[in-house]
């Protein structure tokens, strides 16, 4: 009896973490105190660290100013991100797979005035539930209060990775027009990214501009800043950087196996006819580029196709096209799994 009496003193890492906990008042009806769990109290405690930023807005303090800025708006569509392979992209060669318009989400200013509403409302709802928090003498949220606030940050959240990535894309065309021989492409589009992230807490949408208009401008802060810091490592331990040793050749390497992999699969597909090309259209892309045979040093220009086969140089260049659009659907099917999206267009230029 008098060992089951006894409790257990708890053991000084039990108590660190008791004392670490976020608790949870007890609700008003006298409920015994609430443990959150695990991922929710540490969520909670990283909230209550410092205050909420948010950009205000007069909207945020109209009547009915919640159900007019969620029930009320339009819906806006979910962007499209399986496309996003950047750092594939930079090892399959020189041409890059790009964002096809049945993918690619292009947002209007209303639209983008909408969901920036709904981001900041969120995060100023946060703010308020903090100020409540934080009034209170022992700064321990009420049950109602921690659900609230861990709502509205997971709802800003969600928002929040909505518009950066609807605008994945400028993070892509903003690195390749600033490749850095310096700075590794994968490095470049992660500072991006996150610059992105930074461009989306700080713009306010009621200034009227477009959001690419300023994130494109912090992204390429963002690439300047790398590229800064990496001369300044440079120049502060120039004796530490050896360009032969810092540089890989892996990149080329890749790139090399990719190309030799994906052209003797493009054989392949025309020895093999799995593109289903007219007799013609396998003429003109074995006299181009040298499929039956051996490569040939030096390809057989289009007039000179044309002036074997009897026709101007321009329709043999529209045959070679037309060719060379199937063979890259086949290609695209095996290896991406997509499929084939050229169907319409074929019939109707058959058409």
């Amino acid at each position: 009896m008098m060992a089951s009496a006894q409790k257990r003193s708890p053991s000084p890492i039990e108590q660190t973490q008791r004392r670490e906990r976020v608790g949870v008042k007890s609700s008003a009806s006298g409920a015994a105190k609430r443990r959150l769990s695990h991922e929710d109290e540490r969520l909670l405690k990283q909230i209550l660290v410092k205050p909420q930023d948010y950009i205000d807005s007069e909207v945020f303090y109209e009547q009915n100013a919640e159900r007019s800025i969620y029930d009320e708006a339009p819906d806006i569509q979910q962007p499209d991100t399986t496309w996003y392979h950047p750092v594939m992209d930079d090892l399959s060669g020189t041409r890059s797979r790009t964002v096809k318009s049945s993918q690619q989400v292009i947002l209007t200013a209303a639209e983008e005035r909408v969901l920036f509403h709904q981001f900041n409302y969120a995060r100023h709802r946060v703010r308020q539930i903090q100020d409540e928090i934080w009034a209170n003498p022992d700064r321990q949220p009420t049950p109602e209060q921690a659900e609230s606030i861990l709502g509205w940050h997971r709802r800003a959240d969600r928002i929040r990775e909505q518009i950066a990535e609807t605008n994945l894309a400028l993070v892509l065309a903003m690195a390749k027009r600033t490749r850095m021989s310096e700075v590794d492409f994968a490095d470049l589009v992660s500072e991006g990214n996150m610059a992105l992230l930074r461009a989306v807490d700080k713009f306010d949408a009621g200034r009227g501009f477009k959001f690419s208009t300023y994130a494109c401008r912090a992204i390429l802060k963002a690439f300047s800043r790398q590229g800064m810091k990496l001369s300044k490592y440079r120049q502060r331990f120039p004796t530490d950087f050896d360009p032969k040793l810092e540089r890989s050749n892996f990149l080329e390497e890749k790139r090399e196996e990719v190309q030799r992999d994906t052209a003797d699969e493009v054989k392949q597909i025309v020895l093999a006819n799995r593109a289903d090309l007219t007799e013609i259209e396998r003429t003109i892309i074995d006299y181009r580029f040298g499929i039956d045979e051996e490569p040939m040093d030096k390809p057989m220009t289009l007039e000179q196709i044309g002036q074997i086969i009897g026709v101007t140089k321009e329709r043999v260049r529209q045959i070679q096209n037309k060719a060379l659009d199937k063979i890259r659907v086949e290609l695209e099917s095996k290896f991406l799994g997509e499929p084939a999206e050229h169907e319409e267009s074929e019939a109707a230029a058959a058409g």
